[in-house]
């Protein structure tokens, strides 16, 4: 048995870790009863999961600072730990649930991800970074593949019922993609609350939060000697691990798999420019 295969649990084909799943869990999330005045945030890991944690519920309740102060960041929103849309609950599509999907460039998404999994005492050892390329390209991580997951949620007959927004375009500018995800969900917030969302939802403040950055979880689990689980927080970091040979790989297998498809990527994945899917 591998590495992998010992620190994980497989549904219908996922590889999740078994840390945080079993078969209860998953069936539980199967069973789930959405309300329509649900809001789902969705992503594939590394993609901003934890930032839309930190974001939601302050647009929700108004701005209110209180629980991002006393809740951990884990304890506020609750997964239901699922990828595909085909994946989600029967009571997902009847209802009229909201959905905000944020998608990242992949390259900063596998660089992330190789960083995680070295702190991450859940997770088996990424090996070097052309290993870890190789198993993030051939789904042999958590979820699977990212280009499956993009795929799935990209094509949806959710209708107004889903907004999708790119991690980039909240680093350029957060309080734009907070007016944004505000008004998706009808809320009416005056400048001065989506400041100061901003501000608290910014990298520098969640990383000093101790409700936000993880340190809470013991060091049998997460070692933040390793590196920290906030580590950057910025985008492009790709570009101070990736050889040419490295990305014209990563850039061709990404292409292929997305050969055919009818959405267009906001990123370049060539160092030549122009792209889609």
């Amino acid at each position: 048995m591998t590495d992998l295969e010992k620190k994980s649990t497989y549904y219908n084909g996922l590889c999740l870790s078994s840390l945080g799943h079993t078969k209860e869990s998953l069936e539980f999330a199967q069973n789930f009863s959405f309300e329509d005045t649900d809001v789902l945030a969705v992503t594939y890991p590394k993609s901003g999961t934890i930032w839309m944690q930190e974001i939601l519920p302050l647009l929700l309740n108004g701005g209110d600072l209180t629980p991002i102060h006393t809740i951990p960041n884990w304890d506020r929103v609750p997964w239901l730990e699922e990828k595909r849309l085909e994946l989600m609950p029967p009571s997902f599509h009847t209802s009229k649930a909201k959905t905000i999907y944020v998608m990242r460039d992949p390259r900063d998404v596998l660089v992330s991800s190789y960083y995680f999994h070295q702190m991450a005492e859940f997770l088996e050892e990424p090996g070097t970074f052309d290993e870890f390329i190789g198993k993030f390209l051939e789904g042999k991580v958590l979820f699977g593949k990212w280009t499956d997951h993009v795929k799935s949620w990209m094509h949806t007959e959710l209708g107004d019922r889903i907004m999708h927004i790119t991690y980039e375009e909240m680093v350029q500018d957060l309080p734009a993609a907070l007016r944004r995800m505000a008004d998706f969900l009808g809320r009416n917030l005056d400048p001065e609350t989506i400041q100061k969302i901003a501000e608290q939802c910014s990298f520098q403040t969640m990383k000093k939060n101790t409700m936000s950055n993880f340190s809470l979880v013991p060091k049998a689990y997460m070692d933040h000697d390793k590196s920290p689980f906030l580590r950057k927080g910025h985008a492009g970091d790709w570009r101070n691990h990736f050889s040419s040979e490295q990305l014209a790989q990563f850039s061709s297998v990404i292409h292929k798999e997305l050969e055919g498809e009818s959405c267009s990527l906001p990123w370049s994945l060539d160092t030549t420019g122009g792209n889609g899917c």
